[in-house]
């Protein structure tokens, strides 16, 4: 595991699968069913997987969840939309107290999703990719009977492959073609993007889910850029070359997952719009939030039970 640079991390609290933690000297947590609190936002794409993880392994009773509204300023997410402003359990009005109660001197990215120990109220790790990752192999004892294996052993290799080129490609792809500095960076981000994107087309042509006819971490990974691709990132990420719903293989998963129940029913596409449309001011100066796409196109047959 890699562990992003400029994000709190910790070691995990057990190893049941021999996953280890990182070299930092960082405190350890146990695994404890109402300690913490995972904080998130519908908004983002990196906190949309906690979300959907979170549910189909059936850990809303032993993990709560709070969240983040669609729009902040330069200091950090802000729970603006609970009443009063305040998140109910940590008392916080922001994010950022949990990441300043684990280290005063903290001057780097607050982002979500977040994991924070609620009797200290300091944020234990905020690597987006471990979250899920943990959520699975550490939490496995207060997982439902019937949660699905979304690492399973017997397609683990290929699945980290798929995985690694799906978030290098497409995940971090869209943000690299709307953050570009130059031209040539966007258009090399460009021609990667939808180089896999066709790629990711053409695997899903015979196949229902990424990894065959069961859904794994990897389809969970994907899904949460294409739930925003047409509402944001086609115009304004200009990832412009098609929309989603011109490929008829990749459309066709997408709302599969998205009429999965798990997947849609965490999908706000407000507040995704006005997340980026509102908060990335230097690409949208006017502030200005899109009406469309109609979100009901999502809810139409997909055909895809056939695989």
């Amino acid at each position: 595991m890699t562990y992003v640079p400029d994000r709190i991390t910790s070691k995990p609290g057990h190893t049941q699968d021999g996953y280890g933690g990182h070299e930092l000297d960082v405190p350890t947590w146990p695994v404890e069913p109402d300690r913490y609190r995972l904080v998130a936002a519908r908004a983002c794409p990196w906190a949309n997987r906690a979300i959907i993880v979170r549910g189909l392994l059936g850990l809303e009773d032993v993990l709560s969840m709070g969240l983040a509204g669609p729009t902040h300023d330069e200091r950090s997410w802000t729970f603006d939309l609970d009443p009063g402003g305040v998140d109910p359990v940590l008392g916080y009005e922001r994010l950022q107290q949990a990441y300043l109660a684990r280290d005063p001197g903290w001057d780097k990215g607050i982002t979500v999703p977040a994991i924070v120990d609620v009797p200290s109220g300091a944020v234990v790790t905020s690597d987006f990719p471990s979250i899920t990752h943990d959520l699975f192999f550490e939490w496995r004892d207060h997982h439902r009977p019937d949660a699905p294996d979304l690492w399973p052993d017997d397609c683990r290799e290929e699945m980290e492959a798929v995985m690694k080129r799906v978030f290098t490609d497409v995940n971090n792809g869209v943000y690299r073609c709307g953050f570009s500095g130059s031209q040539e960076a966007y258009d090399e981000a460009y021609d990667v993007l939808w180089s896999t994107m066709d790629w990711l087309e053409e695997r899903l042509t015979d196949r229902r889910y990424l990894m065959g006819d069961r859904i794994t971490e990897a389809d969970v990974r994907l899904f949460t850029t294409l739930a925003r691709f047409d509402a944001v990132y086609h115009n304004h990420f200009k990832c412009n070359r098609n929309k989603l719903t011109e490929m008829p293989a990749l459309w066709g998963y997408a709302r599969d997952l998205f009429q999965t129940p798990g997947f849609g029913d965490t999908i706000d596409f407000d507040q995704i719009k006005r997340h980026y449309y509102v908060v990335h001011e230097d690409i949208n100066p006017t502030g200005i939030v899109p009406k469309g796409p109609d979100p009901s196109v999502w809810l139409t047959a997909h055909g895809r039970d056939r695989l």
